[in-house]
């Protein structure tokens, strides 16, 4: 029927093996059934006819027979005999056919059913009768006297229904047979027919024939060729193709390969070897082919190949150009990836040169104008270019040296380029005179070197030329028109990345500047610390980091380190700002929270000013710790912002993080500093740092501090200078990533025999007391020449707390660098100096003050204030200011 599928091949087979098992079943089942029945038969009237030979022959019949009532005797005994044999009925009757027993008494006595014809002619009969039992099978025999003659008749037999039963039985037995049989017969067929199915792949007929028809269409028709060789080298089927390919005979199948002409002996050992092969190049004549060979022997096929072939002649030329252009996208690529991977201009020269050696050119020359390498603007000539990289497939080259400047003329190709901004192609290098009029010497070196082409590309960015790329073929094909379009192209990935770097040379060389001219220069003198810094600019740039040392009055000395949070001139401008604002909050001698909330407040109306403007990202971020060591009291007073807490190297060589009241980083307003003092022991090491020390990527900060404790524990006596070293080398052996501020300093105590202390008693008569009592100090000490002085100074201080202050009032002298004074008492009012008119009785007491001594101050505790004035040591008496006794008015 059209549009219905016929079956396949494979199916109708296995349809007609399973129908034939079918048939042979039911014919086997339907013979055994049949023979069951006939062998039951024959074996129901055997018994009959055994059971009733058997009791014809028994002795006592005869004897029974002849009694008077034989019935009595031969009822008991047929039943017996009956159960014993397994039969349904033992009769015995007489030569008329009346029964003398019978399994149902009341039967007895009446006329037997069944023929007793023959059985009275002395012959067996069995036969199939309807009785009083039932449908029964019987046989009647007679039994005989003495002398042969029949006296009675006996018939033994079974019912019909017993019989059945017997091949009912037989029944299952025999359809379990056949049904095994079936499954049997069936499996194996359906397995022949799975194999069959799966070798025509379920076609049918008429498919397998329209398939064979395409196929051998298909073999001779493609524009490919295709042969099959066994494993021992004969050609099984070649197509038409192949056969043009190789130039085949037509009677080529069933052939060796080694007995057919035209195949060399490369391609016979090939077809023959009967390895895989994938697109290898074999040549045959002038043509070029691709071979793809794979082994036939796969799933249980047959052994042998199957060779594809293809001619690529014509493809060859064009995938030649199709490689070039491959390569040349390939090495753009690689300049994207290669070229500016850092913000240095010496490292993307280097990179560039690199990139293209040797796939491109063979040495390669980067010269850029020297200007540029300094962040500067470029010149507009090629007079004062820097030869910065140069690289080549060898080392012994004629080219200018690196790091060379050289002029080139206006008539070179180089400056040619430079200064239209285009690049230019030279072929043959032998043929320019130009170019080798630049230095006549060493172009003729060159070019019997072997370098004979050049294109020299300029290398321009934002519409600035910063220099020209050199690039140098030697022993290959000269550059031509699509060479320079690369050129152009991979100089041209390379000059952003120029332009960049020299962009941020120029502001890093600002921001350097500016940073180096905010950060200390240099230590200031003072006793009270043995101190040694180390600061350490980040990899990437400037930043806010910055430390102070500040000596302050009494012989104390502040210590600061500070983070601004940030990179760049931005950074290191705020970090100035704040340097600057620290140093004017310590003249006020203010604590360390006072002082940091002074910052804090400074900080903070800095954010409010930037923040209004265009630039929110210039909102500052700062950390801070303020430190006070008094080196009379051995006592550091400490306060942080945000910062972390420093670490206390002890005489004894442990290490310890002292506990310091945490505060908010700088700006952030709203919550009070606290100080925190701690009594340090003479030649502890106090280490302050910025983040950028013990912070890194790669760990977390409490292994960051743990390795600190680890580069200073078990040194006590290691000079400040070489704990610096020793920390930087343990935490940071490749260099910072951000910036590093490092200070440390040893503690010094300034010993009884310098100071000297006195309590002054509230009365001015007690003034000259304390002038007798401080001469003589002052001469234990070989200051005499200073003792005028500092009488007249301490003179004027005392007399003022004793007129304008309030008790307890005490004076302190202190032999340092200088000589201080300090005069204390429990007010807070300041003395303040002004100028004495001629007819002012006083007024002229801190004007004396201020003219002899080098500096005076005062500071507030609180207890109240202290008044401080210090004198320089000098081994001559300073020259005295003219003034009248009117002076000594306060005294």
């Amino acid at each position: 029927m059209v549009g219905r599928r016929q079956w396949s091949v494979a199916k109708q087979v296995f349809l007609l093996q399973v129908a034939l098992v079918v048939v042979l079943v039911v014919s086997g089942v339907l013979a055994l059934f049949l023979q069951s029945e006939r062998d039951t038969q024959s074996e129901a009237t055997r018994r009959s006819i055994a059971v009733a030979e058997t009791f014809a022959h028994s002795p006592g019949v005869l004897q029974a027979l002849a009694a008077p009532n034989p019935s009595k005797v031969l009822q008991p005994l047929t039943e017996a005999g009956r159960k014993a044999a397994g039969v349904d009925f033992i009769v015995v009757m007489d030569t008329h056919g009346i029964r003398y027993t019978h399994p149902l008494p009341s039967k007895i006595g009446e006329r037997f059913v069944g023929n007793i014809a023959a059985p009275l002619a002395g012959r067996t009969y069995t036969e199939s009768v309807h009785g009083p039992l039932g449908h029964e099978m019987q046989a009647t025999l007679p039994i005989r006297d003495t002398h042969g003659k029949v006296t009675a008749l006996v018939s033994a037999g079974l019912k019909v229904k017993n019989v059945t039963n017997e091949v009912d039985r037989q029944i299952p037995i025999i359809l379990t047979a056949g049904a095994g049989a079936l499954v049997v017969s069936t499996g194996g067929t359906a397995l022949v027919g799975r194999r069959l199915r799966r070798q025509t792949h379920s076609l049918a007929p008429d498919e397998m024939t329209r398939m064979y028809e395409h196929h051998d269409t298909v073999l001779h028709s493609v524009r490919e060729g295709v042969l099959i060789i066994s494993d021992d080298g004969v050609l099984l089927l070649a197509n038409d193709e192949g056969r043009r390919l190789l130039r085949l005979p037509a009677d080529a199948e069933g052939s060796h390969l080694s007995e057919l002409p035209g195949l060399d002996p490369e391609t016979v050992e090939l077809l023959t070897s009967g390895r895989e092969a994938t697109d290898e190049v074999l040549f045959a004549g002038e043509r070029l082919l691709a071979v793809n060979q794979r082994p036939t022997d796969r799933g249980g096929a047959p052994g042998g190949t199957v060779v594809t072939l293809r001619d690529t002649t014509e493809l060859q030329a064009l995938s030649g150009r199709a490689e070039v252009a491959r390569e040349r996208l390939k090495l753009l690529y690689d300049a994207g990836l290669g070229v500016g991977t850092s913000l240095d201009v010496r490292r993307t020269a280097e990179e560039l040169a690199r990139i293209a050696v040797p796939r491109f050119a063979d040495y390669v020359s980067v010269d850029l104008d020297d200007g540029v390498l300094h962040g500067e603007e470029p010149a507009p000539t090629a007079a004062t270019l820097r030869r910065i990289a140069v690289h080549g497939i060898r080392s012994d080259h004629p080219l200018y040296e690196r790091g060379r400047l050289i002029d080139f003329k206006p008539f070179t190709p180089q400056a040619r380029g430079y200064g239209s901004g285009h690049s230019e192609l030279v072929a043959d290098l032998a043929a320019a005179t130009d170019w080798r009029a630049q230095d006549p010497q060493r172009t003729e070196n060159i070019l019997e070197y072997g370098i004979q082409s050049l294109i020299s590309a300029p290398i321009r960015a934002r519409g600035v030329v910063l220099g020209i790329a050199n690039f140098y073929r030697a022993k290959r094909d000269p550059f031509d028109e699509e060479d320079l379009t690369l050129a152009d192209e991979l100089v041209a990935r390379a000059a952003v990345s120029v332009d960049n770097a020299r962009r941020y040379a120029r502001e890093h060389t600002l921001a350097v500047t500016l940073q180096r001219s905010l950060l200390p220069r240099a230590l200031p003198e003072q006793s009270a610390l043995d101190v040694a810094y180390r600061y350490l600019p980040a990899q990437s740039g400037v930043s806010g980091d910055w430390f102070d040392v500040i000596p302050l009055p009494g012989s104390r000395v502040a210590l600061v380190v500070g983070d601004v949070v940030g990179h760049g001139l931005h950074a290191a401008a705020t970090m100035g700002r704040l340097r600057t604002a620290v140093h004017n909050f310590s003249t006020l001698d203010l604590p360390p929270d006072e002082l940091l909330g002074h910052l804090d407040d400074l900080v903070g109306r800095i954010d409010q000013d930037e923040g209004d403007g265009e630039d929110s990202d210039a909102i500052v971020g700062a950390t801070c710790l303020y430190a006070i060591y008094d080196p009379i009291t051995r006592r550091c007073a400490m306060a942080r912002a945000g910062h972390l807490a420093p670490a206390l190297v002890h005489p004894d060589g442990s290490v310890t993080y002292p506990e310091l009241p945490g505060g908010p980083p700088l700006g952030l307003g709203g919550m009070p500093f606290q100080t925190a003092e701690l009594e340090l022991a003479e030649g502890t090491q106090l280490v302050l740092y910025t983040d950028g020390l013990i912070e890194d990527r790669t760990r977390d900060l409490d292994e960051g501090l743990e390795l600190l404790r680890r580069a200073l524990a078990g040194h006590p006596d290691r000079s400040p200078d070489a704990s610096c070293g020793a920390v930087l080398e343990e935490l940071l052996p490749q260099g910072p990533k951000d910036d590093v501020a490092l200070l440390v300093a040893r503690t010094r105590a300034l010993t009884s025999e310098q100071v000297a202390e006195w309590d002054v008693p509230a009365d001015p008569s007690a003034v000259a007391g304390l002038r007798r009592a401080v001469t003589e100090r002052l001469g234990e000490w070989g200051l005499d020449e200073q003792a005028f002085g500092m009488e007249l100074v301490l003179s004027e201080l005392v007399t003022n707390a004793i007129r304008y202050g309030s008790g307890p009032i005490r004076l302190r002298l202190i032999r340092d660098r200088t000589l201080i004074c300090e005069v204390a008492d429990g007010s807070n009012t300041s003395p303040h100096l002004r100028y004495a008119a001629t007819t002012d009785e006083g007024g002229r007491g801190l004007f004396l003050v201020q003219q002899m001594t080098e500096r005076w101050g005062t500071r507030y505790s609180p207890q109240g204030k202290v008044i401080w004035a210090e004198m320089a040591l000098r081994s001559a008496a300073p020259a005295l200011p003219e003034f009248s006794l009117d002076s000594f008015d306060e005294l």
